[in-house]
């Protein structure tokens, strides 16, 4: 164990790579990155003096590929105007660098991703300002006299509110309930107000044009279950009222795999014939250091370290060979063992570091995933999940011990989403649908209101015509025909606006009402979720 530690600490010594100022290498082999201004002390991965200097390859190569992405970054953030639509990137970033295996001048990329989060945490700021404003605005408009103002100035007020960029999740809930409970407060006050004039019939039209315009607010809430309980709730009101792939190392493994197959069996073949014709342990051995020197320089690692215990199984299942022969035979199957297993530690030291740094880069994208699935900006936010998915597809296999729930949880996220998306554009449909029906109604009713006033108009008009011709002469004749006519020229006037209101009242039920904009976009459905499970792969 010490020479083991002291070669270790040989090999540390004398290594060198760029940045090795930020690492040390304790007594058990585990390589650590030190505390830093912007990072935390952690264990980067653990070596032996057999897979030292792939391990440290690897890791160099890593902070290679770590850099680069942060300089691609880097080139983003310098041409982008909002820097805010960054955020998800950089928390990314930030996230996989705090677990990435890697090993160079890591604080230099620390420092810049601590500078972008002071950018964006300004910018947040003043966001988060600007609607404290607008819920300051809120609650002052909640006590306001002048109803029809106010309910446009809440109107108004919304729309600023949609204007306005990013601000993390809790504060800006805690913002929005503000401007819900002064907008409840206002309308209630409202209700009142109506009430208190007795107008049941204008009462009744206010109610529910007051229930659209809060159902129409509530389509863009970022409170899921508590809207849903809004709407079912507004319903009631209203009625009381009136959704692995194989690479192609897979398809080489197999020809590989074929053409060993061919090989090993011709040689069990020669093996036999050798064992019949000479009879001997000599030709035995011999048969098996060949196979074990033919696996020496093998990387199917698993297939082969099965192979080398069925071939000791059968050495010892092989007589004795005595003298120089039988020694020079066991040195040769030992070399040839020892010099596989060799490789395969070094191998398994570099291929740990490789799936824990893929592990952090998926990591990161399942964390903005599980960010992203309660967000309500459908177009944008469809984009980032589909450009995670061909991001999480490029990256190589994670350790087998977390693959299966990593993509099963990054996989639930995206179903959140899109199913969430679909039941929005639903309710949005609904709503039309309702509104088209309600006015529709309204028309039918008042038309068939005109048509019975018409009809009153024309009886009058032909009593009236009737009572002229049938006059009695006398004193007042005259003046009695006189009013008669009057009564027909006031009688026709009516008749004449309310025939043209009848007119305007059926050509505007044949009316189709516009769409929203949101419903003419392309339909985006939760078909998208629909992957693959088979791409995710294992090791």
């Amino acid at each position: 164990m010490m020479a083991q530690q002291e070669a270790l600490q040989n090999w540390w010594n004398g290594v060198s790579f760029e940045g090795k100022e930020n690492y040390r290498l304790d007594d058990d082999g585990a390589l650590i990155l030190v505390k830093g201004p912007n990072n935390a002390e952690r264990t980067i991965v653990t070596v032996s003096e057999d897979s030292a200097d792939a391990v440290l390859k690897t890791l160099t190569e890593k902070y290679n590929e770590a850099a680069t992405r942060v300089k691609e970054l880097r080139e983003e953030w310098v041409s982008s105007e909002d820097k805010l639509k960054l955020i998800g990137k950089v928390e990314r970033m930030k996230d996989y660098l705090q677990h990435a295996a890697a090993a160079g001048p890591v604080n230099e990329l620390y420092r810049e991703i601590a500078d972008w989060e002071k950018v964006l945490q300004q910018l947040t700021g003043e966001n988060y300002n600007s609607k404290l404003k607008l819920a300051q605005q809120a609650e002052e408009l909640a006590g306001s006299e002048n109803f029809k103002e106010g309910a446009q100035a809440f109107k108004d007020l919304t729309e600023l509110w949609k204007q306005i960029g990013y601000v993390d999740k809790e504060r800006n809930d805690k913002l929005w309930s503000r401007i819900e409970a002064a907008k409840d407060k206002f309308y209630e006050r409202k209700r009142q107000y109506q009430e208190d004039h007795g107008k049941e019939m204008l009462q009744n039209l206010d109610l529910k044009l007051e229930l659209v315009a809060k159902a129409e607010e509530l389509a863009a809430s970022e409170q899921w279950r508590e809207t849903t309980e809004a709407f079912r709730n507004l319903m009631d009101e209203w009625k009381k009222v009136g959704a692995t792939m194989h690479d192609k190392n897979e398809e080489l493994w197999q020809k590989f795999i074929a053409a060993k197959n061919v090989f090993f069996d011709r040689k069990k073949v020669h093996s036999e014939r050798i064992k019949e014709e000479q009879g001997n342990n000599a030709g035995l051995k011999q048969a098996l250091v060949e196979k074990a020197e033919a696996l020496a320089d093998s990387t199917e690692w698993n297939a082969t370290t099965d192979a080398y215990e069925k071939l000791m199984e059968e050495w010892k299942k092989v007589g004795r060979v005595a003298g120089e022969m039988g020694e020079e035979l066991w040195k040769k199957f030992l070399g040839a063992k020892d010099k596989f297993y060799k490789a395969k530690r070094a191998h398994f030291g570099a291929m740990r570091v490789e799936l824990e740094d893929n592990m952090a880069r998926k990591m990161s994208i399942l964390n903005r995933a599980e960010v992203l699935k309660d967000a309500t900006h459908w177009n944008d936010t469809t984009a980032e999940l589909n450009d995670l998915m061909t991001e999480w597809k490029s990256i190589g296999p994670v350790p087998r011990e977390h693959s299966q729930d990593m993509w099963e949880r990054f996989l639930a996220a995206r179903k959140h989403f899109f199913e969430r998306k679909d039941a929005a554009r639903e309710k949005r449909k609904e709503h039309q649908e309702r509104q088209k029906s309600e006015r529709i109604s309204r028309a039918k009713h008042f038309a068939h209101q005109l048509e019975d006033e018409i009809k009153e108009h024309e009886e009058e008009l032909a009593d009236f015509k009737n009572g002229i011709e049938n006059i009695t002469p006398g004193k007042k004749a005259e003046e009695l025909k006189q009013h008669l006519e009057n009564l027909i020229k006031e009688v026709s006037a009516k008749l004449e606006k309310k025939r043209k209101k009848l007119q305007e009242a059926l050509g505007q039920n044949e009316k189709k009402p516009a769409r929203d904009k949101e419903s003419q976009a392309p339909a985006e459905t939760s078909s998208e979720i629909v992957e693959d499970n088979n791409d995710e792969g294992q090791v």
